[in-house]
């Protein structure tokens, strides 16, 4: 089986992630619940992967580091947790489901939403945003990486862009653990991490990583192990936004995916992009085959065959060829409206994946265009 389903989770994880994971499983207590040894434990490795997530990630302070179960509920707790009626939020056609839901909820309670199209390229247009981006816009949010091209906006140029007073909230689903993000010299208030994608962790990882200025209210209610005397949620980060048994076992993946990455960054980014060269430059040679994507540090490659739908190309990748591919409109329909598109497939690669993976994928696509219909 080849796995080039990446994006949707991360099909490859390090040795030291699993072996970690496990370790975590086997000795696991409530973290911050209890005042036994076990429990004290847990909860000082959940604030060591607290305060190493905040450093790779340019925190302004460890509490300011939110664990979430993905990056879905970094982003509701972002957007629901800081939009009240009246606000005004500009975002963009390259959003994810879990950017549009949220802000189509707060449509409904009383938030005017204003989407930046793409521009010829085919990028974020940055002009556009800057215009729908007034002095009485309340938030920015952009995607750092589309879900289904792989295309990034340079976040320094949207941060001058927008009023300063502005929020930038920012998915980093497809972006985090394949380029450096530090929240502080970016200027970004609110940072989604998605942990097992390109983190390396399990899933049921997450985090939201917070700027000074960027204060949610709660958006779930329960117990946090402090202030148990309050009936309120607690008026201090992180547990302010924590309710609920954190997962532990997550957690640790997190921290040692993080530990993982660190130096393997630049060499990590250098072979995706040759990896998603190649494939590009492959399918882009193949008759009745359009590419959506250019070369790009994160692995994705969307595309489609002419008369062939997406979740047929995709079938026949699984069950002739045992490549797992993800057809369909990918949670971002916004996305593909923009492009002319009803349905693309996407192949995305990791850092595990190999330049003989690509050659073989390369040879099954043939063999379907050659006998597409």
């Amino acid at each position: 089986m080849i796995y080039f389903d990446n994006a949707a989770t991360g099909g490859f994880k390090p040795e030291s992630v699993i072996s970690a994971t496990g370790a975590a499983l086997r000795a696991c207590a409530n973290p911050g619940r209890s005042g036994h040894r076990l429990s004290l434990a847990c909860a000082e490795r959940v604030q060591a992967v607290r305060s190493l997530l905040g450093g790779f990630f340019g925190a302004p302070s460890a509490d300011r580091v939110i664990f979430t179960k993905n990056c879905t509920e970094a982003l509701n707790i972002a957007i629901l947790g800081t939009l009240k009626a009246g606000d005004k939020v500009v975002a963009t056609v390259a959003e994810h489901n879990s950017v549009l839901r949220p802000l189509k909820y707060a449509e409904g309670l009383g938030v005017t939403v204003r989407y930046a199209p793409l521009d010829k390229s085919g990028n974020i247009d940055l002009k556009a945003l800057a215009a729908l981006a007034d002095d009485e816009t309340t938030a920015v949010v952009i995607t750092l990486a589309s879900n289904v091209t792989g295309i990034g906006p340079d976040i320094c140029a949207v941060k001058r862009s927008i009023p300063q007073n502005a929020l930038l909230i920012c998915d980093g689903a497809q972006a985090c653990g394949h380029v450096n993000i530090d929240i502080t010299s970016l200027g970004i208030d609110a940072l989604a991490v998605a942990g097992h994608k390109g983190m390396m962790a399990a899933q049921g990882s997450g985090a939201l990583i917070m700027s000074s200025r960027f204060n949610p209210s709660p958006v779930m209610f329960g117990g946090t192990g402090s202030e148990s005397y309050n009936l309120a949620m607690p008026s201090f980060y992180p547990d302010r936004l924590e309710a609920g048994t954190l997962n532990y076992p997550a957690i640790v993946s997190l921290g040692e995916g993080v530990l993982w990455l660190k130096p393997r960054m630049y060499e990590n980014r250098d072979r995706l992009v040759y990896l998603t060269d190649l494939l590009i430059n492959g399918l882009a040679e193949m008759p009745f085959v359009k590419v959506y994507s250019r070369t790009n540090v994160f692995g994705i490659v969307a595309f489609d065959v002419e008369g062939m739908p997406s979740e047929a190309v995709a079938e026949r990748l699984s069950e002739q060829y045992s490549v797992c591919v993800r057809a369909g409109l990918h949670c971002a329909p916004l996305m593909h409206g923009a492009l002319g598109s009803s349905g693309l497939v996407r192949a995305s690669l990791s850092p595990f994946n190999t330049q003989g993976e690509v050659e073989y994928f390369l040879r099954c696509m043939r063999e379907i265009v050659d006998g597409r219909g």
